[in-house]
């Protein structure tokens, strides 16, 4: 197949190019060419999407397919689908679980209500604040143009694997590696839901090649590791004297540390978020995802980041993780508490 990959240089779409090039399509990239370098393979166009004039290059170009993996202002992406509509039948479009407007109920399925969005809204790619309204904005921008028939949005889950833009098992790897005492959030039992990035490459590949249109939760269909099992196995895979040292959620919340941010992968166990790691995977594991063990993704990360691999986060995103000082006060006052209770 001719398939057009919008941008392409950094994580899920690096992977899709990978991946694409691997089955013996023809790959075109579109992107500003300031992300990052381009799959060898492929044939690179320079434009940006943000102005009718910026996606001149792609007029006249002919494509069996349009993948989207990382389209964030509802106008770009309404702008990619106008531009392409006349010359390609399908368009793909990788969303996110976070349109779900509520997770207080589990499981999550694609019939849950979503954030609203405007498919012409336009905004900066850089505001994570508005990522949710801005993602249902650029499906909507998709369905509009191409139709759900004609379309894929792929909505991931909590993604993770080789190349990761976004750092948060990477942390947890780097961290580990350093050894001593880590602190680990709550209750150790606590299941995760997180997809491979080379999970999600194939399955809408797949759906790509058979025109499959629809909207599925690309995630695993039930959670697939635990807070525990994530930190053991970053100790095994790592080779780390590191000692989880196990606190509870309101003890760490009391301590003033954040969920997801310095914490990465947390979320406490509250009945507002719970079905955060309860998102329905039925429709995607009905439409062929298959998802390879948790385990795997750890020791493949943490392969590419002995080989020199780095995060490369996207411009307005947090770092994550908890700073050294403040991870050796919050250590310092649970010892505390231990020795009063005690």
């Amino acid at each position: 197949m001719r398939l057009l990959v919008i941008g392409g240089t950094s994580f899920v779409g690096r992977t899709l190019v990978s991946d694409a090039l691997g089955r013996g399509h023809e790959v075109t990239t579109f992107n500003r060419g300031l992300t990052g370098k381009d799959v060898d393979g492929v044939e690179a166009l320079r434009g940006d999407r943000s102005t009718d004039e910026g996606i001149r290059p792609l007029a006249g170009r002919r494509f069996d397919a349009v993948i989207d993996p990382g389209g964030l202002v509802p106008a770009h992406v309404l702008r990619t689908a106008r531009a392409t509509a006349g010359s390609a039948p399908f368009y793909a479009f990788v969303s996110t679980t976070a349109v779900y407007r509520t997770w207080d109920t589990a499981p999550v399925d694609e019939s849950a209500a979503t954030w609203p969005g405007a498919a012409d809204q336009e905004g900066d790619p850089a505001d994570l604040g508005k990522l949710r309204v801005h993602k249902r904005g650029c499906e909507l921008a998709v369905e509009q143009v191409f139709g759900l028939g004609a379309s894929l949005i792929a909505r991931a889950g909590s993604i993770v694997g080789p190349y990761d833009n976004l750092g948060q098992l990477p942390w947890w790897l780097t961290r580990i590696a350093e050894g001593g005492r880590v602190i680990a959030p709550g209750d150790p039992a606590r299941g995760l839901q997180l997809i491979d990035v080379r999970d999600i490459s194939v399955f809408v590949l797949d759906q790509v090649e058979a025109a499959a249109g629809g909207v599925h939760n690309v995630v695993p269909d039930g959670t697939n590791t635990t807070m525990g099992r994530l930190v053991d196995t970053c100790v095994r895979v790592t080779g780390s004297d590191a000692t989880p040292v196990w606190m509870d959620e309101g003890f760490l919340l009391s301590q003033g540390v954040q969920p997801w941010t310095e914490l990465p992968l947390w979320i406490p166990d509250l009945p507002d978020v719970g079905g955060f790691w309860a998102v329905s995977g039925a429709s995607a594991k009905a439409a062929g995802l298959r998802t390879r063990p948790f385990a795997d993704s750890v020791r493949d990360t943490w392969e590419w980041l002995r080989s020199g691999g780095e995060v490369q986060a996207a411009p307005g995103t947090p770092p994550f993780g908890l700073a050294v000082e403040k991870e050796q006060q919050v250590l310092a006052a649970w010892d505390s508490r231990q020795a009063g209770d005690n």
